[in-house]
């Protein structure tokens, strides 16, 4: 059964991202979130910076593009910051889990915004995997009137999903009317100005409660700390790049569900390697997530 261009550029991206957030997780708790997505932003903009002069790249005209790529970036910063946020207050697996459902929103703001069609077998996997993530990030304790959803990251994590679905439409949006690289520079240049603004403003003024959980005062002079960030952005980026080119070749809701996915890598990783556990619910969401993925890459 061949998988559609859209799908592996999702997975590509699935893989970076989902790696990336072990590593932004562990550089949060030494740094701060605050900090963290600064670095990986400012890190993103050099490298595609780099890229966009090796390649020539000329800077859009197009006042549309220009607009929306800086508005991509303004939310965007606000997508990685509640989402570093909610890994360094974890846990890992759960916030994970709350994001990855940002899968399904796309879905429908593609078939709403963008008139994109799916198979009813599509439709079904699509449901069936966002049903998965969601189960991945909610505990049953005393039935059904006590289901909450798990962990003090998962209010952080809500705020991201939401972020990053509008994200991947917008820039849909945007590259149709430009390359991706172009609409990649703009809006990564925009992020990490934003997010260095962000740093500055909420150090000097932010009410001491969203301080600590920002941890704006940590100090972490180590270089091991900072090469984890440069290895985040570096993720980012790269899995920034296979998406952005996916979307220009492919349906925006295929490559956004299965990018989703990449919490999914981050669950596994957590679980294996840093001795997180799940509940049987939560292994039953894994599984939905596979099954959705099979589902979707039926014609």
């Amino acid at each position: 059964m061949p998988i559609s261009f859209g799908a592996l550029a999702g997975l590509g991206a699935a893989l970076s991202w989902g790696t990336m957030d072990i590593a932004s997780a562990l550089a949060s708790r030494r740094l701060g979130s605050l900090k963290v997505t600064a670095g990986i932003q400012v890190v993103g903009a050099v490298l595609l910076v780099a890229l966009a002069l090796i390649r020539g790249t000329v800077f859009p005209s197009d006042p549309v593009v220009i607009v929306g790529s800086g508005l991509l970036g303004i939310v965007g910063a606000g997508a990685y910051l509640a989402y570093f946020t909610g890994l360094r207050i974890g846990p890992i697996s759960l916030v994970s889990g709350v994001v990855a459902a940002y899968g399904g929103l796309v879905v429908v703001l593609a078939v709403v915004i963008r008139g994109e069609s799916l198979t009813s077998v599509q439709a079904l996997g699509a449901a069936v995997a966002t049903a998965g993530v969601v189960l991945t990030s909610v505990v049953f304790e005393g039935g059904l009137r006590a289901t909450r959803l798990a962990g003090p990251g998962v209010v952080f994590a809500v705020v991201a999903l939401v972020c990053f679905a509008i994200m991947t439409v917008g820039a849909a949006e945007a590259i149709e009317r430009s390359g991706w690289l172009e609409v990649l520079v703009i809006s990564r240049i925009v992020n990490s100005i934003a997010s260095i603004l962000a740093v500055v403003v909420l150090t000097a003024v932010a009410h001491p409660r969203l301080q600590a959980i920002l941890q704006v005062d940590t100090v972490d002079r180590g270089s091991r700390s900072w090469a984890i960030v440069l290895l985040a952005g570096t993720l980012d980026v790269t899995g920034l790049i296979v998406f952005a080119i996916g979307l220009e070749l492919s349906e925006t809701w295929l490559v956004g569900l299965v990018s989703s996915f990449g919490p999914a890598f981050t669950i596994l990783i957590a679980v294996l390697f840093l001795g997180e556990h799940l509940r049987r619910v939560q292994w039953l969401g894994l599984s939905g997530v596979a099954l959705g993925m099979v589902l979707i890459a039926l014609p």
